[in-house]
């Protein structure tokens, strides 16, 4: 089975257990509101434009609020069933859906009080160092800091981002590595650098 597929069913049972109206590290958005987002995301191409052109937000942002009405059972369902075949995601699932499903999977865990990271086996861990480092050179704009990603425990490491002469490195599981790229803070790393280069770090533009 595949990361992404096994990631779904992961965060499916996740949300399941926690709740619809549980908190999420995504702003202010509730677990229903992230389960219709990334329902949304899969099933409705009229929506995908509105993902990452500000122009087109305000029509994928009223279809997903339109979902998170539907029944709390059928919506975890039609998620956990994965992007239908008309989708054009559905045969990019295990490529486009990995990152996004662990994302937001920890998302929902890490919003929760007396969270800890999991345990995943080396070869997610090997999936998500790849991506890890590819989020990472999109990553930390704004910031005049070179970026180096380490892997704990194997001492690989990666330049993802050269900028400047002074450098961070981060240090961690690849697991984590990822979800700093992508902005969270709830996160178990390690940082080597002046602390005005960290903190610039941390401030900067952080995602894709």
């Amino acid at each position: 089975m595949s990361l992404a597929r096994s990631e779904r069913h992961a965060l499916v049972r996740t949300m399941s257990e926690v709740g619809p109206d549980a908190p999420t590290l995504c702003g202010d958005w509730s677990v229903r509101d992230l389960a219709a987002h990334l329902l949304v995301r899969e099933r409705r191409v009229d929506t995908m434009p509105g993902i990452v052109v500000p122009a087109f937000a305000g029509h994928t942002e009223k279809v997903r609020r339109a979902a998170t009405d539907r029944q709390w059972a059928h919506l975890l369902a039609d998620l956990d069933s994965g992007p239908p075949k008309w989708s054009p995601l559905y045969l990019l699932d295990s490529v486009a859906n990995a990152a996004e499903m662990f994302v937001h999977h920890e998302d929902v865990r890490r919003a929760q009080p007396g969270w800890e990271p999991r345990a995943l086996s080396s070869d997610d861990q090997d999936h998500l160092w790849r991506v890890a480092r590819m989020i990472g050179r999109n990553s930390y704009g704004g910031c005049d800091v070179t970026v180096v990603f380490e892997r704990a425990g194997t001492g690989e490491n990666a330049t993802v981002r050269k900028r400047g002469p002074r450098t961070v490195v981060l240090r961690g599981e690849p697991s984590e590595l990822l979800l700093h790229a992508f902005g969270r803070d709830e996160v178990r790393l390690e940082t080597d650098g002046d602390e005005s280069a960290v903190s610039e770090l941390t401030s900067s533009k952080r995602g894709v």
